[in-house]
């Protein structure tokens, strides 16, 4: 029974990864960058429902929205001043860019909100878990809606994607953004809407991921940010199905080792695997590898 409450904790885990890893991979999959302060944007959005919630005395999913309306402009802001500049420049630009935006994002936030650790107040509090098996399995109120959530918005996003016109219009400009422009295409308001929906969707694992584990700093973001990121391309980054399974296995992973293994290098066992998977298959576990004619 300890197993099955772990993969139940791992999968709820996993499913915040899946979340965070969507934001990445659609932004990487339509404008081809890869942003950095994605992370930094899951501790704004926290930030802002913590706020909602203790001074504005707003209920949890009120606060909820409101984090993702703000952390959806925060997004377009962000795209708009510090990425749009340097579209068609290299890599190694927009990396800097992203690493700096992400500085700048946590010293904003240790300047309005200070270091000291604030506690969270769950999104579920006062539900109760519910109890299987004669109450040896016991599933919380945070890991049932949180693995629930994650599956809608997954749901949501593929049929966006593939049915709306602005998603049709996302994935042309994936494809190729000089055909796409051509053909009357606005890039510039896809790439704007990618990145706020990625925002939109960081603000929702930062509340799901706080009401879990209710300690909130300024560099909350900051790891789960990465291990997202591993996720996406654990998964093949630019697939949405990739990434939510991706952020399942190595929630799964993480919480298995620390159970089982150690809880000092759980970590350190989460990347390992990453590794042996892309040795074995470099674009990820659904990821495509593309020729190039030249």
């Amino acid at each position: 029974m300890n197993m099955i409450n772990s993969l139940i904790s791992g999968l709820s885990l996993g499913s915040v990864y899946s979340i965070i890893a969507l934001g990445y991979t659609m932004v990487y999959g339509i404008s081809k960058m890869l942003n950095f302060a994605h992370g930094d944007i899951i501790m704004v959005g926290s930030y802002i429902s913590f706020c909602l919630t203790t001074y504005v005395g707003m209920p949890g999913w009120a606060a909820l929205i409101g984090a993702v309306a703000v952390c959806t402009v925060l997004g377009i802001v962000i795209e708009r001043l510090a990425y749009r500049p340097l579209r068609g420049t290299g890599s190694l630009s927009v990396l800097i860019t992203a690493i700096g935006v992400s500085y700048f994002l946590q010293n904003m936030a240790l300047l309005v909100w200070g270091a000291n650790p604030r506690v969270f107040k769950s999104l579920f509090k006062g539900l109760e878990p519910i109890r299987l098996a004669e109450g040896q399995i016991i599933i919380t109120a945070e890991s049932f809606f949180t693995i629930i959530v994650c599956v809608v918005i997954m749901v949501g996003l593929t049929l966006f994607v593939h049915k709306s016109k602005a998603g049709k219009a996302m994935r042309a400009v994936s494809e190729d953004n000089g055909a796409a422009q051509l053909m009357g295409i606005n890039v510039n308001q896809s790439i704007s809407l990618t990145f706020a929906i990625g925002s939109g969707l960081a603000a929702v694992a930062g509340v799901l991921m706080c009401s879990a584990y209710p300690v909130l700093m300024p560099t909350t973001g900051a790891m789960p940010g990465i291990k997202a990121f591993t996720a996406a391309v654990l998964g093949g980054i630019g697939s949405i199905p990739g990434a939510m399974v991706g952020g399942l296995i190595l929630g799964t992973i993480e919480i298995f080792s620390r159970a089982y293994i150690s809880t000092e290098l759980s970590d350190a066992i989460v990347f390992a695997c990453l590794v042996i998977v892309l040795l074995v298959k470099p674009t990820g576990l659904f990821g495509k590898k593309i020729s190039e004619k030249v």
